[in-house]
Formats: C-alpha cells, structure tokens, sequence
C-alpha cells in the first residue's frame, strides 16, 4: 500500500553542493528502484541548528516528500544511518494527517450549508459576502496579527 511521507535530512556543513546533489540523487534512485515515487524536493538551504549535534551547530536541511510503501521507507531510514554526512534523519508519514484535514474541512462545509439553509439563504456563500474579520470557510486566518487588527 503506497502512503505519502515526508522526509526531512539534516546533512553536514562540511558537505559540499556536489556532495549534497549526489545524496539527493541516491535518495531519488532507491525510491525508483523500489517502486516510489518522489513528490518533490526541497533544499531548504544552510540553517543555525536548534542544539549542537557533535561539533556542528549548523547544517543543511533537505525536505523529500515520498509516496511509497512502509518497506521503502524502512530501506531509506536504513540507508541514511550509513551515510556519513548526514547528521540526523527524520520520517513522517503525512497521508493519516491530510485525510483528518480534509475530514474536517468538509464536515464544517456541510454544517455552513445546513445552516445557511436553515436560515433561508443559498448555501453557499457569495464572493464579499460576510461579516468583515470572519474567517472564510477555506482558510483559517484567526491568528493573524495584521496591522487592522491591531487598535
């Protein structure tokens, strides 16, 4: 069964670009070679570690979103342990996540719309239409700090 994961490699400063691109390109060929496939990759550049790992208090950070098979995965973990410039490693399987997400946003949809009904409006919203600050059904912006919200 293929599930989507993210994978997110933390890589030496010591490495240089070419050393970088050859891992990206050995992780691109074990999904190949066991029947993945890779979403997209993402070289999140030279960052300040959190803690110091060892000596390093700085490193490289690589996200590769993956959509495969548990035995895939198991195959990569066990590879990146071997490699030397990768400091840490991390899997997380994000189908499970989205799936929730999308449970949620459709079951508020259909709460809205009842409502809406109920209320002898169309069930759907106009574009504008709204009391202004009102979150929209798609996009959760409560948090926000934008300067019109500050008084």
């Amino acid at each position: 069964m293929n599930r989507k994961y993210e994978l997110v490699y933390v890589v030496s400063p010591d490495a240089t670009e070419a050393q970088i691109a050859e891992l990206a390109t050995q992780v691109e060929g074990i999904v190949q070679r066991l029947g993945g496939t890779l979403e997209k990759t993402e070289n999140w550049g030279r960052r300040k570690l959190a803690y110091e790992i060892g000596r390093h208090k700085e490193a490289t950070y690589i996200l590769d979103v993956i959509n495969g098979s548990g035995e895939l995965m198991k195959e990569i973990d066990r590879r990146l342990k071997v490699f030397d410039l990768v400091i840490r490693h991390l899997v997380v399987r994000v189908d499970e996540h989205e799936g929730v997400i999308d449970r949620q946003k459709s079951r508020r949809t259909e709460t809205s719309r009842r409502r809406r009904i109920a209320r002898g409006l169309p069930p759907d919203r106009a574009p504008g239409e709204g009391q202004r600050g009102e979150p929209d059904d798609d996009r959760d912006d409560r948090f926000d700090m934008g300067l019109e919200d500050v008084r």
